[in-house]
């Protein structure tokens, strides 16, 4: 992996809601980060936050780890590309808690604000991820993180080389065949 340049912990919040279905009681979503929040193994046991009653059911928020967002000099561009979203987005990573061996439904695992990590991620197929509004404060983090280290690559258009006949290639036999 690229060089760390700097970082910043990030607490997961997730919610569980109750929801009406035949095999599963509840769902649960991220639904915030809350940078500098105090360390929390998300293995461990969670903090309630907040609970209610809504149109939807009942829910509870939780506190449920706390992770550090890591930035990489060579990863510029993706953070560019998701502070020019409305909104900028952090991508949170979650993974089943049988996985595990915890007693959660699924643990946060992970944190980034590159778009292409967190595809990278959901092409493996084993985590659910899902994006949260990145706070103000987060996002002119990362905002001064680009500013200070990003460098514009140019693009180079590849250039093909001639076909030549006598080659071996596809469809031809070697001269040792």
């Amino acid at each position: 992996m690229t060089e760390i340049k700097d970082s910043v912990p990030l607490g997961v919040v997730l919610e569980k809601r109750a929801v009406a279905h035949r095999w599963i009681k509840h769902a649960w979503r991220p639904v915030a980060v809350i940078p500098g929040a105090p360390a929390l193994d998300p293995k461990g046991p969670w903090r309630s936050l907040k609970s209610g009653e809504g149109e939807q059911g009942a829910w509870e928020r939780f506190h449920a780890g706390t992770l550090s967002c890591q930035l990489f000099r060579k990863e510029t561009e993706g953070y560019k590309v998701n502070l020019t979203q409305q909104p900028p987005r952090v991508f949170v990573v979650l993974r089943a808690g049988a996985d595990l061996e915890v007693e959660h439904d699924w643990v946060p695992v992970h944190v980034t604000v590159c778009p292409y990590e967190a595809q990278d991620f959901l092409d493996s197929g084993e985590d659910l991820v899902e994006p949260v509004t990145m706070p103000p404060d987060l996002v002119a983090f990362v905002q001064a993180f680009v500013d200070t280290h990003h460098v514009d690559q140019p693009f180079y258009k590849r250039k093909r080389k001639p076909h030549d006949p006598r080659k071996v290639g596809f469809g031809k036999r070697s001269d040792h065949g």
